[in-house]
């Protein structure tokens, strides 16, 4: 990745422990068209094609972030889905999912952004820890959302099986 302004670079790296089989919880994260359905800050996602999706999101402060990310690879047999993002952020994710141990998931999301949307850039350094701590909360709401997915989908694919 190229070398970022200090003031306008964030990275983040967040764990995320899930109650269901890896192979489930890299299913459900490689198919961010349903990101919405269970992650209320993420409120819009629309395929452009085959590996491109505009995304719009916003958690507790007052703006929504636009992005459109580049699927840069999808390897199931490593858990890894990495995208490149431009937009009001440009840099890359990657989500790396593997097993605890019990047959539950470890989803583990790093960030690596430069803010490009102007209001955040003229409030880089007084708006810099609520920026964290609002990136903190939308992954947490994050996580709860896709646990209650992951479970739900548990009740209704029992009750198909049966």
């Amino acid at each position: 990745m190229t070398s970022r302004p200090a003031l306008h670079r964030y990275r983040f790296t967040t764990v995320w422990d899930l109650p269901a089989p890896p192979r489930r919880v890299y299913d459900v994260l490689s198919d961010p068209r349903t990101y919405p359905v269970w992650w209320p800050e993420i409120r819009e996602v629309r395929q452009l094609d085959e590996h491109t999706g505009a995304m719009r999101f916003r958690s507790l402060l007052p703006y929504e972030l636009h992005v459109t990310a580049h699927e840069a690879r999808q390897d199931p047999a490593a858990g890894v889905l990495e995208a490149r993002l431009t937009g009001d952020l440009e840099g890359s994710t990657r989500w790396t999912v593997t097993s605890r141990g019990d047959g539950a998931a470890v989803a583990v999301f790093d960030e690596d952004v430069e803010v490009r949307k102007p209001l955040m850039r003229r409030l880089a350094l007084p708006g810099r820890p609520a920026f964290r701590i609002n990136h903190a909360l939308m992954m947490r709401s994050g996580m709860t959302g896709l646990t209650r997915y992951l479970a739900v989908c548990d009740v209704l694919c029992i009750g198909l099986d049966q």
